[in-house]
């Protein structure tokens, strides 16, 4: 038996390719209080905070910062979080988290180089806000814009369910109002009719009022120009509903008939106004519109912002509820959504080394950028303020 003998190159050492191991930090996030009266939600629960403390991270909280959804300072303490009544001491972590973005005033005691994680709310922006941030060179994400791992947008996702889901109770609660609503029990009551509603827009919002609708035993109408949309709220809603585009005489019809209607429209920039006032002036006496559309503008021509205090109004006859982040109302449901979302995404950014890291290995976070150390990476921004803007991936690999 011969062996055929070892070559140089083979007998020479070889160079190993090591992985290199990634450096986990310690964040230190600071969650004020929300300061608007609009806003009652909170972005961590005290769960998700025992969960980051276990994880080794700290977390500075206003004192009463989670009043408003319903968590004591001592759930928080409890968990793990050190509770200070010192504002200017929370905005000065190195990571802030935040329902409502920050205000200008609030921006002036941030730290250089802090990163933001909020709500951004483009259309209530004003140029100023951007030009604060970059002063502080600060990394600024938003939640709206965050992608999961199948390109949906989760937390907007989630707050659109909550929005559907509440329509139809706000609806049923208005309906019987004793100073103008009708009296009517929303369900299907035997030998009594069912309320009719109608839902304009098969969105997230439109599906999901449509499911607490029809659960509740109402008939239910669904419009939208979208064919691929109507199709998809059908199939997710599992029952058979009458549904249509938008033709005007068809619509004006349903709403005649209709007990509640339900704005769920969705615009790029300005919601597209689909129902006009002398619609609403054929809709039943009593009758309730729900307009989710008014964070947008809203869908109906009568629409006119209102607010938790002062809810509602009437015009031609017809309960108008259109108030801008129904999801507040119902703030600890809301909370819960949001830090369900939150908590993953800040446990990777520890377990990856700081943001800088996971913004680079993380495309859905990445896409949450609009500020990457005060320099602004959204062209949508850019193209709205008359801002220089600037691709991240330029700064980031």
């Amino acid at each position: 038996m011969s062996f055929s003998p070892f070559t140089k190159q083979q007998l020479m050492p070889q160079e190993e390719t090591l992985e290199v191991g990634r450096h986990k930090s310690q964040l230190f996030i600071g969650i004020p209080k929300e300061i608007s009266c609009q806003e009652r939600r909170i972005c961590l629960t005290p769960d998700a905070v025992a969960s980051l403390t276990l994880h080794g991270h700290r977390i500075l909280m206003e004192a009463g910062a989670g009043l408003s959804s319903s968590y004591c300072d001592r759930e928080y303490s409890e968990a793990g979080a050190e509770i200070t009544t010192d504002t200017k001491k929370v905005l000065s972590c190195p990571l802030l988290l935040k329902v409502e973005p920050l205000t200008l005033e609030e921006i002036e005691h941030i730290a250089i180089n802090a990163v933001i994680i909020s709500a951004i709310q483009i259309k209530t922006r004003q140029k100023e806000y951007f030009q604060a941030l970059m002063k502080k060179k600060a990394t600024a994400l938003a939640f709206e814009y965050i992608k999961d791992e199948d390109g949906s947008y989760p937390a907007v996702k989630s707050l659109s369910e909550i929005a559907g889901t509440a329509s139809i109770l706000i609806a049923a609660e208005l309906m019987i109002n004793s100073h103008a609503g009708k009296g009517l029990l929303f369900g299907n009551i035997s030998g009594v009719p069912p309320t009719d509603v109608v839902i304009i827009g098969a969105g997230t919002v439109g599906e999901y009022a449509a499911k607490t609708a029809l659960g509740i035993g109402a008939t239910v109408k669904v419009f939208d120009n979208s064919i691929t949309k109507l199709r998809r709220l059908q199939n997710n809603v599992k029952h058979n509903i009458f549904t249509s585009t938008i033709h005007p005489k068809t619509l004006l019809k349903a709403l005649r008939r209709c007990d509640v209607a339900i704005g769920a429209m969705h615009g790029k920039e300005r919601c597209p106004i689909v129902v006009s006032e002398t619609m609403v002036e054929h809709m039943k006496r009593g009758a309730v519109i729900v307009d989710v559309s008014i964070d947008t503008g809203g869908c109906f021509e009568t629409s006119e912002v209102t607010s938790h205090e002062k809810p509602t109004f009437i015009k031609n006859n017809v309960i108008h509820y259109c108030v801008p982040n129904i999801p507040s109302r119902y703030s600890k449901t809301a909370s819960l959504s949001i830090s369900n979302i939150i908590t993953p995404y800040l446990i990777e950014v520890g377990d990856d080394g700081g943001i800088e890291e996971s913004i680079r290995s993380n495309v859905g976070l990445r896409n949450g950028v609009y500020l990457y150390h005060g320099i602004l990476t959204s062209k949508t921004i850019g193209e709205w303020f008359g801002l220089n803007d600037s691709d991240i991936n330029l700064f980031v690999f």
